[in-house]
């Protein structure tokens, strides 16, 4: 790809900055400074200190005899984001960006959240660094995420209701990026998925990509050689394009994110511009975002990020959906069947897993991106299983 197009923040035809010129100013000097910091040997150090001592990494790539047993097929690995501290894979960017925002001498930190892990890493961020924090989420996502809600006040953030729309993740981002408009001067938005105008989807990517380094580094230890598939589940996609990223070049390994067939973004959006970026959008009949349903907050977002539209496009990744009715199948399975409860998002990743198992042989070898833990949705099954 054209370093100077990703400079500027383009993946082929996607990705860009569409915003008011004070925003631009403000996201022109976040660009600048993290392209700064990035290569930094001492912001390097820091980041991989915390990674270790804080969030702690690095975390295993299991194989799952008894599932690749169940299954029949090829072995099973899974990428444990789940044993991160708070929980899933958002914390690997939290603590980058929170790093950032301190060199900038930022004070005040704001955030979006669907499922409320990224808003709960934030706040888990904030407390050890000592910043004020805001986290905007949908209504409806209070709702079903009671428990995050309360984790992220018991960490010292304020938790801000989004009421207006559908009350979902669209319009938690809504909001903070009319916090950011607003505040630009004293506030760093601190964005948890890998979309956004640039330089967000290139920074989550940076910070997220720990994943894949990590797997394609273990599972040469394990096995000698690398996966046939990588599949991790796409919301917004920060954990996919993080499982993904050490991997894009490697042409033998195929790539596939997952996402719900009631928010089938990548299946069947068209390419539009959504909250100041182009990606693949659904839009309804009036050219609007579509309202959007998943039982996994995580992944309730009618756009996806620009580097993920680019790889769809460009055929070198695939994507699929399942139904919620494999999700929580796939939820149940793996708990019974590894001992292991993942979160709703990721219960996508593995039921798709499991399809695309069945094709493969014994030979071959997948690795599942396991993005987060269950606990946050243990109540939310329980309910709809009753």
């Amino acid at each position: 790809m054209d370093q100077q197009l990703q400079q500027e923040g383009y993946f082929g035809e996607f990705g860009g900055s569409f915003v008011p010129p004070e925003l631009q100013e403000v996201l022109s000097y976040l660009s600048e400074q993290f392209y700064k910091f990035r290569d930094d040997p001492e912001f390097k150090e820091e980041l991989r200190y915390y990674l270790s001592e804080y969030v702690g990494r690095e975390n295993p790539l299991t194989y799952a005899e008894r599932l690749t047993k169940a299954w029949g097929g090829p072995k099973i690995y899974l990428k444990r984001e789940d044993l991160n501290h708070t929980g899933a894979h958002k914390i690997n960017n939290a603590i980058g960006q929170i790093l950032l925002a301190k060199r900038m001498g930022a004070k005040r930190i704001i955030a979006e959240t669907g499922a409320g892990q990224h808003g709960v890493a934030t706040a888990t961020a904030c407390a050890m660094f000592n910043m004020e924090c805001i986290i905007y989420m949908g209504a409806e996502d209070t709702r079903r995420q009671a428990l995050n809600v309360f984790r992220m006040e018991l960490l010292g953030a304020t938790v801000v209701p989004v009421h207006k729309g559908q009350g979902r993740l669209k319009d938690a981002v809504d909001e903070a990026l009319d916090d950011l408009v607003r505040n630009y001067k004293n506030t760093f938005y601190l964005l948890g998925s890998a979309v956004g105008p640039h330089p967000f989807p290139t920074m989550v990517k940076h910070f997220q990509a720990i994943i894949s380094e990590e797997s394609k580094r273990q599972i040469v230890e394990k096995e000698g050689r690398l996966p046939d598939a990588v599949v991790a589940c796409t919301g917004g996609g920060s954990n996919a394009i993080g499982a993904f990223a050490h991997y894009i070049d490697e042409p033998s390994v195929r790539l596939i994110g997952v996402e719900p067939d009631q928010a089938p973004s990548l299946t069947q959006g068209v390419p539009s511009i959504i909250h100041g970026f182009k990606c693949l959008v659904l839009l309804d009949e009036e050219g609007q975002p579509k309202k959007t349903y998943s039982i996994a907050a995580g992944l309730d977002y009618p756009g996806i990020g620009p580097e993920h539209s680019h790889l769809k496009v460009s055929g070198r990744a695939e994507y699929a959906t399942v139904t919620n009715e494999e999700v929580l199948e796939a939820f149940q399975e793996l708990s019974r069947t590894e001992g292991i409860i993942p979160a709703l998002e990721s219960a996508h990743a593995v039921a798709y897993a499991k399809q695309l198992a069945s094709t493969m042989s014994e030979d071959q070898i997948i690795i599942v991106n396991l993005s987060g833990r269950g606990d946050k949705d243990v109540e939310q099954v329980y309910q709809m299983l009753k």
